[in-house]
């Protein structure tokens, strides 16, 4: 139910006859990454072939005429997300050129915080974009580099860039996976038998029976090829800065992303929102979908039972998906329907893992004293938002954040609750196993790399015009 959204989710296998179909598999699991485009990539060896449009992952690939067109043993995709550009085919990924060592496709997942001076650099010097993301910006520089192999002007062009990026590529005899240095996006190494296999999270390996087998390392550029796998490195980060909120929000619970399980995670999570802000209530429900787990890991610290009190309509996408306000206002009247049997006359504590601009928790809370709620405490399995998010996420000017602008009392007011209590950033990071590999800029302002001042991430995310 957030107003957020993560920017795409990629996917990439070696050395199966049936690659585009495994991709288009892995795609459809990675849905919930981006439901604006998608695209396939195949090589048989000697050339790419590819296939994109707009809409969903069955949408793109409905035609039966498509799939076999997409020949080869490899194979790449993406799920796109924007907040512009979405009715611009030109915008949507693998995006594919060739260059002096050759082809190659290109698919990204995150924001690159100086695409803006390296796009304005580049087209001062005379290169001409044909689309508008920045994910265009990595293949110019490929192509410009000065190296003399692919995987050296891949290299070179990765050691430019700043920010975040987790890009899967194609040549007509690789595939390169590569994270940046402060590791913000997740990316993933499995084995489906003895064919390597690359995705955001591991739920797509789950879908084609591929077996995870690793988290690829911050700064890490995997190469695959029909001789095996090599890795190399990137000059290391100053810090690793996994996004936290991958965990809270954005992944699919049956996934492990940054090697953690996120459904242990989000648990952990709502067993720690039960410790530090406890309630005297009859039930514990959630917000439909992402919230289920911590709110099960609320009801196992507090005692207090479980129930499902909220039904989502699995036919309406998440509400950030909408574009345009007037949809997303839309989606949010349609998107769920209250249980009156569960909740007449009931003390609620409704479980929600984040609240960035206010806008749908009210509606909710409404809803759920029009079926007769006795209370409604909401507890966040998250800390305030109160800073943009430059990394990949769809969070905006601190303007818009209600967490930088109001305070917990004001919120509660706002979204008509009897309590409102929110995890602290602390018990937050408390959740994960290693504490220290993650970042938390969205709520404490701690960047980790420098931000320029005139930074607009609703122009510069992947997937976004520029």
């Amino acid at each position: 139910m957030k107003e957020l959204h993560e920017s795409c989710g990629v996917f990439g296998i070696f050395g199966d006859s049936k690659a585009a179909e495994k991709v288009y598999l892995g795609l459809y699991a990675l849905q919930h990454r981006g439901q604006e485009s998608a695209g396939i990539s195949t090589t048989d060896g000697n050339e790419l072939y590819s296939h994109k449009g707009l809409g969903l992952v069955w949408s793109v690939f409905f035609d039966p005429n498509v799939m076999p067109r997409l020949k080869g043993h490899a194979a790449i995709g993406h799920n796109r997300y924007s907040t512009k550009g979405s009715g611009d085919i030109v915008n949507a990924q693998p995006i594919a050129i060739q260059c002096k060592a050759g082809q190659i496709a290109a698919a990204h997942n995150g924001t690159l915080v100086n695409s803006a001076a390296l796009r304005k650099n580049m087209e001062q010097k005379g290169s001409i974009f044909q689309a508008s993301t920045d994910s265009e910006i990595v293949l110019h520089l490929i192509a410009r580099s000065q190296k003399t192999t692919m995987i050296d002007m891949i290299m070179d062009s990765l050691n430019q860039l700043e920010g975040a990026y987790s890009f899967v590529f194609l040549t007509p005899d690789k595939l390169i996976a590569a994270r940046d240095p402060h590791g913000f996006r997740p990316l993933n190494l499995g084995m489906l038998g003895d064919v390597p296999v690359i995705a955001s999270e591991s739920c797509a390996f789950d879908i084609i029976g591929a077996e995870y087998t690793r988290s690829i390392e911050p700064g890490e550029v995997v190469v695959i090829y029909n001789s095996g796998i090599s890795s190399y490195h990137l000059p290391a980060a100053s810090r690793k800065s996994f996004c936290i909120f991958e965990h809270v929000y954005f992944s699919r619970p049956d996934s492990i992303i940054f090697g953690e399980k996120v459904d242990k995670v989000r648990r952990n999570l709502g067993k720690q929102l039960a410790r530090e802000a406890p309630v005297d209530a009859d039930i514990v429900i959630a917000v439909p979908d992402s919230a289920n787990t911590a709110a099960l890991g609320f009801s196992r610290e507090s005692g207090i039972r479980y129930e499902i009190g909220l039904i989502r309509n699995h036919y309406v996408g998440r509400t950030f998906i909408a574009p345009h306000q007037s949809k997303r206002k839309l989606d949010i009247k349609v998107k769920i329907n209250p249980v009156t049997g569960v909740i007449k006359n009931k003390r609620i504590v409704l479980v929600d893992d984040s609240i960035v601009r206010g806008n749908t928790l009210r509606q909710i809370v409404r809803l759920l004293r029009s079926a007769g709620a006795r209370e409604v405490h909401v507890r966040i399995s998250s800390a305030p938002v109160k800073f943009p998010c430059y990394y990949g996420i769809d969070i905006s000017s601190q303007e818009e954040l209600i967490g930088a602008n109001k305070s917990v009392e004001e919120i509660r007011k706002r979204i008509e609750a009897d309590t409102l209590a929110y995890l602290s950033v602390e018990g937050m990071l408390n959740s994960v196993e290693n504490k220290g590999l993650y970042g938390s800029a969205c709520f404490t302002g701690e960047y980790p790399t420098a931000v320029p001042q005139q930074f607009d991430k609703f122009e510069f995310c992947s997937g976004t015009e520029s």
